[in-house]
């Protein structure tokens, strides 16, 4: 049964031995796979949920940004998980997917992408993928009470087959067609992508050190980039908050990630690290 250039009973068989298989829904066109993922798994779906579309309504992205999501140009796949992290485990996670991303357009079209940290995967310096991670805890209502992570929802749209953008988008994104000169099978991608997802993920159970390691050799942000932080959730080193705030953000050069994954950029300052906001090239 073809849906769209999607094979699911081919799909699931692909997939076999991963928490996926089985557990592939599709939808030609959708609100948003992740506001609906977050949705099933409140309603108890099982981990390894997988949900994917040939068009979004209204996809969403990072910082509440909504994701152009173009009729069965792009991939637009949310996945439901539920691993054995801890709570703070969605930055890893996004580093996680970003190097998943980056390694399933490589095997399947052949194109080396960068990443932008934390989760940007950029083709020629421009935006491809866009990856949202949104997590849901339980406990912690009374002392003592612990914290524990209860679903993880993974959202990922990838420009595929799109071959131009809307005008206020055009100078900022690119597609896998675009850069390469051909279309793309979205099923093939997916798969590596999937594949490549269960990979990643697995490999947090042992720790970030590995991770932290792999995103360092794929990203050209972490080290001696020189850039601008649109955002004034910053800490100086050894953890204390940045006072007084930069309401208009601040410039430096990136200096790795540390321990946690979260990225360090040299500033006049001092080391700041990055929580979170926009990171970007300054020429």
């Amino acid at each position: 049964m073809e849906e769209s250039g999607y094979n699911l009973p081919e799909m699931d068989a692909a997939l076999a031995g991963t928490p996926f298989s089985g557990r592939l829904h599709y939808f030609s066109t959708i609100h948003s796979t992740n506001s609906y993922a977050i949705e099933q798994a409140q309603a108890g779906a099982a981990s390894g949920s997988v949900y994917f579309a040939d068009e979004q309504t209204a996809g969403r992205g990072r910082g509440g940004h909504a994701w152009h999501s173009a009729p069965e140009s792009g991939l637009y796949v949310s996945v439901l998980l539920r691993p054995s992290l801890s709570p703070d485990a969605a930055l890893p996670l996004s580093l996680a997917t970003g190097i998943a991303v980056r390694h399933a357009i490589a095997e399947v079209c052949g194109l080396t992408a960068d990443i932008r940290w934390p989760n940007d995967v950029l083709l020629s310096g421009r935006k491809c993928c866009g990856i949202l991670v949104e997590t849901a805890v339980s406990g912690g209502a009374g002392e003592g009470d612990t914290v524990q992570l209860r679903h993880v929802v993974v959202g990922i749209g990838i420009n595929v087959n799109q071959t131009a953008f809307p005008e206020d988008l055009a100078s900022l994104a690119t597609s896998l067609r675009i850069e390469s000169g051909r279309a793309w099978p979205r099923q093939t991608l997916l798969l590596a992508l999937l594949s490549a997802l269960h990979r990643e993920v697995d490999s947090l159970a042992t720790g970030v050190e590995g991770l932290l390691e792999r995103f360092e050799q794929a990203s050209t942000w972490v080290r001696g980039k020189r850039v601008r932080v649109e955002d004034a959730g910053a800490l100086q080193a050894g953890g204390q908050p940045a006072r007084p705030p930069d309401a208009g953000g601040y410039t430096g050069v990136t200096e790795g990630l540390d321990a946690r994954g979260f990225l360090l950029v040299r500033t006049p300052a001092g080391i700041r690290t990055v929580l979170s906001g926009g990171v970007r090239e300054l020429s």
